[in-house]
C-alpha cells in the first residue's frame, strides 16, 4: 500500500505542476498573441526596409525540398538574396536548388561547395561559409526542411531595425508530409515546442532560438566571436540566441509562424530523432530539461487511473485521467490551433494527448545515454552542450 500512496501523491503533484503550466501557456499565448499585433501594426514601409541575405545549408533530398526552397523566391520583399552551401558538389539537394535558381533569375542566389565541415557542428560551418561572401548585414538563417509565406521577411526582419535587438527568432508548426508517426512529430512541434517557447519567453524572455529561422546582424553575430563560436555545440540555435542576450542584445520572438516540415518516418526513425533533440535540450538546459519531467499530464493520469483503481477508488481514477486529457485538449486547441494555426490540432484533437506520453518516454530517454547520431556521425555530448566527434562516416545521409 504505501507505493500505492506513493503513486498516488506523484500522481497529484504531476496534476498539478501541468495544470499550472497549462495557465502560464495561456497567459503565454495571451501575450504572443497581443505582441503580433503589435508587430503587424507598425510595419515599416520598402523604402524603410533594409537588404538581406537569406542563408540556406542543404544536405540531400528532403521531402517537399523544391516547394519548401521555392517558398524563399516568392517574398513579398524589395531587396534581397539567397546563398545555399552544400558539404559535396554532388550532394542531390544541389540539383533541386539550381532548378529553382534557374526560375527565379530575378533575384540573386549562389551557391557554396563548402566540403566536409572541420567542425563537430555542421550547419555552423555552413552559416560561416556563407556569411563570409553574404553581401548584406542581415542574415537570415534556415534550414531546408522549411517552407514560409510570401511575407515571412517583411514580417521577421523589421524588429532587426533596432540596436538593441541582436536577433529575432520564429514560433513553427509541423506539416506532416505523410504518415502517423510522422505526424506525432509533427504535432509535438506545434503544441508542445511551442508551449514551451511560449512560457520561456513570458517568464523570462527569450535567451535562446528556434532553428528553424534565426535573423541576426553581422554585428551582433561578431559581438560572440562569430559562427566559429557554435562549431562544438549540438544545439547551435539555442546557444546563439544564448550568447547574443548575453552580449548584452535583446532576442525577440517575431509574431511570424513557418511551417517546418516533416518527412515520412517509421517509428524507429522518428524515435530517434525525438532523442537526439530532447538530449540536446538535457545537456543545452540540464535544469530546464529536468523541470520539463513536470510539465506532462497524460503519464500522470494513467498512473492515477491504476493507482486508484487498485486501492479501490475507481472513480477517483477515471477523474484523475479525464483530467489530463481535458489539460492536453485545451492545450492542443489553444496552442496548436490559437497560435501556430496548424489545422490539424483542431481536426484531430486526440493526437496531442498520445504525443503527450510519447514526449515523457523521450524526455527518460534523453538520460540514458550521452551519445548521439547525426548524419550518421556519431557524436558524444558533453555538459553545457559541446559535442566530441566519436565516429565520422565516410557517407551522407538526408538531414534530419
Amino acid at each position: 500500500m504505501p507505493v500505492l500512496y506513493l503513486a498516488l501523491g506523484l500522481t497529484i503533484l504531476g496534476m498539478v505542476s501541468s495544470a499550472i503550466f497549462l495557465i502560464l501557456v495561456l497567459l503565454g499565448a495571451k501575450r504572443f498573441r497581443r505582441d503580433a499585433r503589435r508587430s503587424l501594426a507598425s510595419l515599416p514601409d520598402d523604402a524603410h526596409l533594409p537588404p538581406v541575405s537569406v542563408l540556406k545549408p542543404v544536405h540531400g533530398r528532403e521531402a517537399r525540398l523544391k516547394e519548401n526552397i521555392e517558398s524563399f523566391f516568392r517574398q513579398d520583399y524589395p531587396q534581397y538574396e539567397v546563398l545555399f552551401a552544400a558539404d559535396e558538389a554532388d550532394d542531390p539537394a544541389l540539383a533541386v536548388v539550381r532548378e529553382v535558381c534557374t526560375r527565379h533569375p530575378q533575384i540573386p542566389s549562389r551557391i557554396l561547395v563548402t566540403g566536409r565541415p572541420p567542425w563537430p557542428n555542421p550547419p555552423a560551418y555552413s552559416f560561416h561559409c556563407m556569411t563570409e561572401v553574404a553581401a548584406h548585414e542581415i542574415l537570415v538563417t534556415s534550414d531546408s526542411d522549411v517552407e514560409v509565406s510570401p511575407r515571412y521577411l517583411r514580417e521577421v526582419v523589421p524588429p532587426l531595425l533596432d540596436p538593441k535587438v541582436g536577433m529575432v527568432t520564429c514560433l513553427y508548426r509541423g506539416k506532416n508530409a505523410g504518415g502517423f508517426w510522422s505526424g506525432l512529430d509533427a504535432i509535438g512541434m506545434s503544441v508542445e515546442m511551442t508551449a514551451g517557447v511560449l512560457v520561456a519567453n513570458l517568464l523570462e524572455g527569450m535567451k535562446f532560438g528556434l532553428g528553424p529561422t534565426i535573423a541576426v546582424r553581422k554585428d551582433s553575430v561578431a559581438s560572440i566571436g562569430g559562427y566559429r563560436v557554435l562549431g562544438e555545440y549540438f544545439s547551435n540555435d539555442f546557444v546563439i540566441g544564448n550568447f547574443i542576450e548575453k552580449a548584452g542584445y535583446r532576442v525577440v520572438l517575431s509574431g511570424h509562424v513557418i511551417d517546418h516540415v516533416v518527412p515520412p518516418m517509421s517509428f524507429r526513425r522518428m524515435w530517434e530523432r525525438q532523442v537526439r533533440w530532447a538530449k540536446g535540450t538535457a545537456y543545452s538546459r540540464p535544469k530546464g530539461h529536468l523541470g520539463t519531467g513536470l510539465i506532462f499530464a497524460m503519464p500522470y493520469g494513467f498512473l492515477g487511473l491504476l493507482a486508484a483503481g487498485v486501492m479501490g477508488y475507481p472513480l477517483l481514477g477515471a477523474l484523475l485521467l479525464g483530467g489530463a486529457l481535458v489539460n492536453r485538449l485545451v492545450e492542443a486547441r489553444v496552442v496548436g490551433w490559437g497560435v501556430v494555426r496548424d489545422p490539424r490540432a483542431r481536426r484531430y484533437p486526440w493526437l496531442y494527448p498520445v504525443r503527450d506520453l510519447l514526449g515523457f518516454l523521450v524526455w527518460c530517454a534523453s538520460y540514458l545515454s550521452r551519445r548521439a547520431v547525426w548524419r550518421d556521425n556519431r557524436y558524444e555530448l558533453l555538459a553545457g552542450g559541446r559535442i566530441v566527434l566519436r565516429q565520422s562516416s565516410p557517407e551522407s545521409s538526408p538531414k534530419e
